[in-house]
C-alpha cells in the first residue's frame, strides 16, 4: 500500500474520531461462532447496538494498493493529495483567529 493512501485512512479516521464517532481498527476475522471481528472489537454486537439507526459505514483496507488521486484545489490552484487543501484549510484556521 502507498504511504499516502495509508495516512489518508488515517486521517479520515482520526477525523471521525474527533467528532466522537465509532472507528475501529484491526484485522477482519470471523471466529469459531460464526462472529466478525475488527482486532479485538466484536463487529456483530456493535451493528446489533446500531440496529434501526440509519448509519454510514465506511471502510479503508490498509492493503489496496491503488495509487491516490491528486486534485487541484478550486480556490487556490494547488494540488493536494489529502481530503482537503492543507494550504486553504491553513489560511482558514489562520483567518478564524485558532491559531
Amino acid at each position: 500500500m502507498s504511504a499516502m493512501r495509508r495516512a489518508a485512512i488515517y486521517k479520515l479516521a482520526k477525523s471521525a474520531r474527533e467528532i466522537e464517532l465509532d472507528v475501529m481498527e484491526g484485522q477482519l476475522h470471523q471466529d469459531a461462532n460464526g462472529r466478525w471481528h475488527v482486532g479485538e472489537h466484536d463487529l456483530s454486537s456493535w451493528l446489533s447496538r446500531h440496529s434501526g439507526e440509519n448509519l454510514v459505514l465506511a471502510l479503508g483496507s490498509l492493503s489496496d494498493d491503488r495509487p491516490v488521486n491528486v486534485r487541484t484545489c478550486r480556490t487556490c490552484g494547488r494540488d493536494y493529495t489529502e481530503l482537503e487543501c492543507p494550504h486553504c484549510r491553513q489560511n482558514r484556521i489562520r483567518l478564524r483567529g485558532h491559531a
